[in-house]
């Protein structure tokens, strides 16, 4: 599998809409983009087409062009906007390792490049044993930290980053998104997350009007070309390694 791990310093930093900008940028290079939201946490009922939807799930779906369908998108999805094992539960459900592993392994093969985006932040509890930062090692891929702009973002974005190496994984980049366009001493943050981070900015992301995924697309501080050279080059993100446990993927 080639691609990205999308994670974020939070939920509701904006993960789903540079994911969905990143499908869009890459694709007008040229490439093959399979967006995935691995796990996604509440629905609401779409009278139009009489099912139920999830917001990130269908904002990815309308990004792609492989013609997934949206349960290819979103391989695990849960009616309550809570905690995805809590979100499970409630359904008698649960979110197991190797089913899921193998979900996304499935979406990702129709594409060249997958995107596969976390739920909330880096370590949000999947099960038993088990969180998103144990996935984003058993994908082994590169992986992107969405920096939600507000105070606290200089913490929460460091220990994240710390938590990825930690893990024996790469942080190919990160972007800034606005969430607080009041944020004090912004452009001073920037700075201290560009020597922080030591990781190259792939963009930033005013509090846009238009939030969508080709609308972000414009404020990747790259082209198009050259966001899928840098993604070339992320390539590979870990080696397997005795205790690596892919044995999901082909």
């Amino acid at each position: 599998m080639k691609g990205l791990f999308v994670t974020g310093t939070d939920t509701e930093i904006g993960k789903t809409l540079v994911t969905g900008a990143l499908t869009v940028a890459l694709q007008h290079a040229g490439a093959r983009v399979a967006p995935i939201k691995s796990v996604a946490a509440g629905q609401v009922f779409d009278d139009a087409t009489g099912r139920w939807l999830n917001e990130d799930v269908a904002l990815l779906h309308a990004a792609q062009s492989l013609g997934m369908r949206p349960e290819q998108v979103g391989p695990m999805q849960f009616r309550e906007p809570c905690a995805p094992h809590i979100a499970a539960r409630l359904e008698g459900r649960t979110i197991a390792r190797e089913p899921l592993l193998a979900a996304i392994a499935r979406s990702a093969a129709m594409g060249d490049w997958a995107l596969v985006e976390g739920v909330g932040g880096f370590r949000v509890p999947l099960g038993a044993g088990w969180d998103t930062a144990d996935l984003a090692q058993a994908l082994g891929l590169p992986v992107l930290l969405v920096v939600g702009l507000r105070l606290g973002c200089l913490n929460h974005a460091l220990l994240t980053a710390e938590a990825i190496r930690a893990r024996g994984l790469r942080l190919a980049g990160w972007v800034a998104n606005t969430v607080d366009p009041d944020m004090p001493h912004a452009a001073d943050n920037l700075c201290a997350l560009q020597v922080g981070l030591r990781a190259p900015c792939w963009g930033y992301l005013p509090r846009l009007r238009d939030a969508s995924a080709a609308s972000a697309a414009r404020h990747f501080s790259l082209s198009s070309t050259e966001l899928l050279q840098l993604l070339r080059d992320a390539q590979p993100a870990l080696a397997p390694t005795e205790t690596d446990d892919l044995t999901a993927f082909p």
